[in-house]
């Protein structure tokens, strides 16, 4: 009797354990696992991807070009721009790999999302099947 109440236990404790991971949040555990570095990136692609990024940066673009064309021979950055050239340079050289990082970590998000999907799914299947989840 006292074998059977212990595997009644810890059969019921397995099941409350898997019924505890299918049903977990993955935002939660995504956003609990997350670096500082990964924030950053996702903050910084999520800037970068944003329309307000766009225009600010169209419209500083036309305020950099605009003073230079009408300082002419004053100007510190004449027509070909050579030095808006390096600065957007080194700006995509920066924000590519930020943004790949983003990226990446989506894609394990995603993952994870599917790994717990699959999950629920199968404890569904178990359930209205009458078989015990494995």
């Amino acid at each position: 009797m006292d074998l059977l109440t212990t595997l009644g236990r810890q059969f019921h404790a397995a099941q409350e354990l898997a019924r505890m991971r299918a049903t977990r949040n993955p935002n939660d555990l995504i956003e609990t696992e997350a670096t500082v570095g990964e924030r950053i990136a996702d903050h910084v692609a999520r800037f970068g991807g944003s329309w307000t990024f766009i225009i600010s940066f169209g419209v500083l673009m036309l305020i950099y070009t605009g003073i230079n064309i009408l300082m002419q021979t004053k100007a510190w950055d004449p027509y070909p721009f050579i030095l808006l050239n390096l600065f957007l340079s080194m700006l995509a050289a920066i924000q590519a790999p930020v943004i790949m990082m983003s990226q990446n970590r989506q894609d394990t998000k995603d993952r994870l999302r599917g790994e717990l999907d699959f999950d629920v799914n199968r404890r569904a299947a178990s359930d209205i099947q009458g078989c015990p989840a494995n």
